[in-house]
C-alpha cells in the first residue's frame, strides 16, 4: 500500500476529529487527538477516538465493536498491574468496577514506562498487565522473548503547564512560550528520560521547536540550548511533577496533555509540530528529527500512542486479558476519556500476532498491518 494510502487508510479507521474539536468535546480534558509512526527502528503510532462503526480494515475477520459490551464473566483470582504515571488516574478510576464485574483483586505498580517493563526484563518479575505509555518498550523490548502480542489503546499529546504565579505567567501564550521559558528566572522541569517517556517526549518537544517544518521553526538553536539550561529533572514520574510545581519548586512542566487537563492548574496548548500528537506521514517523519540518548536506550521521535499487554510470565493471564477488554468497552473508553485521554476505538493489534491475542481481547480488536505511516 503506498504511503498516502495508508494514511488515508489511518483516516478512515479513526474518527476523522481535529485536535480542537476533541479539545471542546471532552468537557475540560485537552487533549491531543492523533497519532502515528515512521522511521529508523523506533516508530511509535496511535489513533484518536474511535469511530461509530468499525469495520474489518484488514480483512481479519475482526468483531464490529460499535455495540460491542465486556463479557463480564468472572475470572477471579488476584493480579498485578505494572502501568506507566499518566495511567494511573484511569486504571485508579477503573479498578474498583472491574472488580466488581470480573471478580478480580488487583494491585497496581505505578511507575516510569521504562522502570515498569524492566521490573519484567531485568528484574524477573511478573505482573497479569504491562501498561506503557510508549507501546514500542512492548513492541521492542517484551515482544518475542516475554510477550507475544500488544494492543495501541489510548493517546495522549505533550504540554506546558504552570501555577498563576509563575514567572511570566501573565504573558504566556501558545506563540511565545519558548520566550518565557528560557528567562534567567525560570525552572522548567519534567521526569527523568531514561525511565519515563515523559521524560524524553518532554526533550523532544523543545528539539522539535528547532526543527524545520513547512518551511518554518518556531525558535533558532540557541533558544532550544537554553531551554535545556533552565531544564531539569527532579525525582519521580510525571505524576510527581505537579507536586513540585503547586510548591514552586517549579515554575513549568512538561508532561502529558491529560494530566494537564485534569489537575485545574493553568496550562499551554502546544503546536502539533512539536506535541507529538499527529499521524500523518508528514508529521511522523518531522517527529523523527529528534532523537534522545539515556542510559537505557536511544530513543527517536514518533507520535503518542500507549500500549497494553499481557506478559507470558503473567501468573494470571485471563485476568490480564479481561483488564485489557475492559478498556476496550464503551465503559472502559469512556473512563479514558474522563481522564483526559483519548482512546483507541477499536483497539489495535498487530497482524503478525493476531494468533497470540487472547479470544476475549481479539473480540474488541482490530487486527492491522499498518495504521498510516506506521508498520505495526
Amino acid at each position: 500500500m503506498k504511503q498516502r494510502e495508508q494514511d488515508e487508510h489511518w483516516r478512515q479507521v479513526v474518527r476523522s476529529q481535529s485536535r480542537r474539536d476533541v479539545l471542546k468535546g471532552v468537557s475540560a480534558a485537552g487533549l491531543a487527538g492523533l497519532a502515528g509512526c515512521s522511521g529508523g527502528g523506533g516508530s511509535e503510532g496511535a489513533t484518536a477516538t474511535g469511530t461509530e462503526e468499525v469495520t474489518d480494515s484488514a480483512g481479519d475477520g475482526s468483531t464490529d465493536t460499535s455495540t460491542e459490551e465486556s463479557s463480564g464473566s468472572e475470572v477471579g483470582g488476584s493480579m498485578t498491574i505494572f502501568h506507566a504515571g499518566s495511567l494511573a488516574p484511569p486504571f485508579s478510576e477503573g479498578e474498583p468496577q472491574f472488580e466488581e464485574e470480573y471478580g478480580v483483586d488487583v494491585t497496581r505498580e505505578a511507575q516510569g514506562s521504562v522502570a515498569s517493563t524492566q521490573k519484567i526484563t531485568q528484574q524477573g518479575r511478573t505482573a497479569a498487565v504491562l501498561g506503557v505509555s510508549d507501546f514500542r518498550l512492548i513492541r521492542d523490548r517484551i515482544v518475542p522473548e516475554f510477550g507475544e502480542w500488544y494492543a495501541i489503546f489510548t493517546t495522549n499529546s505533550m504540554s506546558i503547564q504552570y501555577r498563576e504565579d509563575s514567572p511570566g505567567a501573565d504573558e504566556i501564550s501558545a506563540d511565545n512560550w519558548w520566550e518565557v521559558l528560557t528567562r534567567d528566572d525560570v525552572t522548567i522541569g519534567h521526569s527523568d528520560p531514561a525511565v519515563d517517556p515523559g521524560g524524553y517526549r518532554a526533550v523532544m518537544t523543545q528539539q522539535l521547536g528547532a526543527e524545520e517544518f513547512q518551511g518554518e521553526r518556531l525558535y533558532d538553536d540557541s533558544t532550544y540550548q537554553a531551554l535545556r539550561e533552565n531544564s531539569t529533572v527532579p525525582t519521580g514520574t510525571e505524576t510527581n511533577l505537579e507536586g513540585q510545581l503547586k510548591s514552586g519548586e517549579l515554575d513549568y512542566v512538561f508532561y502529558y496533555q491529560s494530566i494537564s487537563s485534569t489537575s485545574g492548574l493553568p496550562y499551554i496548548d502546544l503546536q502539533p509540530e512539536v506535541d507529538l500528537s499527529q499521524a500523518t506521514s508528514e508529521y511522523a517523519e518531522h517527529y523523527a528529527k529528534a532523537e534522545v540518548e539515556t542510559g537505557s536506550g536511544t530513543f527517536v521521535g514518533a507520535p503518542i500512542a500507549y500500549g497494553l499487554t499481557v506478559p507470558s510470565v503473567a501468573e494470571n493471564p485471563e485476568a490480564g486479558a479481561a483488564w485489557v477488554e475492559y478498556f476496550a468497552t464503551d465503559e472502559g473508553r469512556e473512563i479514558l476519556k474522563e481522564q483526559g485521554l483519548v482512546p483507541v476505538d477499536p483497539i489495535v493489534v498487530p497482524q503478525s500476532g493476531k494468533d497470540a491475542v487472547p479470544d476475549r481481547v481479539m473480540r474488541v480488536a482490530s487486527a492491522q498491518s499498518t495504521l498510516g505511516p506506521l508498520d505495526l
